[in-house]
């Protein structure tokens, strides 16, 4: 479903098969108790506007379960991640920039992962710099 699609979950512990943490910000934007500006929801994630965007497209798509970061993928969780990859081709196109964007996900501290739950930074809009 696109678009500002409201899910109804309360934040602790594992609600409809969904797990989340009460003290995870992402968590707290899946439940609807934080609003953010939705490009994509369904079962599985969540894909919404950067409220400090890098760049003139920066689209962040988060799992609705509660993984901390890419070290954390295992075979219990890892299609949550495959279904994400799957819908961000699709995301770009509904965005207007599936002729050029960057994915990227940080992990740790040192890597610059600002928020402990797995997301996807989806960048464009404009030439892209090289990065490191």
């Amino acid at each position: 479903m696109w678009y500002n699609v409201n899910i109804e979950m309360k934040t602790g512990g594992d609600k409809g098969g969904i797990e989340y943490m009460s003290d995870c910000i992402f968590c707290k934007i899946i439940a609807g108790e934080i609003p953010s500006k939705k490009v994509f929801e369904d079962d599985t994630m969540l894909a919404f506007y950067d409220i400090h965007p890098s760049a003139p497209v920066h689209v962040l798509c988060v799992p609705k379960v509660h993984i901390s970061s890419i070290n954390d993928i295992d075979p219990s969780n890892i299609a949550h991640v495959a279904h994400i990859f799957g819908q961000i081709p699709k995301i770009a196109k509904s965005l207007g920039i599936s002729e050029g964007y960057r994915v990227v996900s940080n992990v740790g501290e040192l890597g610059g992962q600002s928020v402990a739950h797995l997301h996807f930074h989806i960048l464009s809009g404009k030439k892209l710099g090289r990065m490191g």
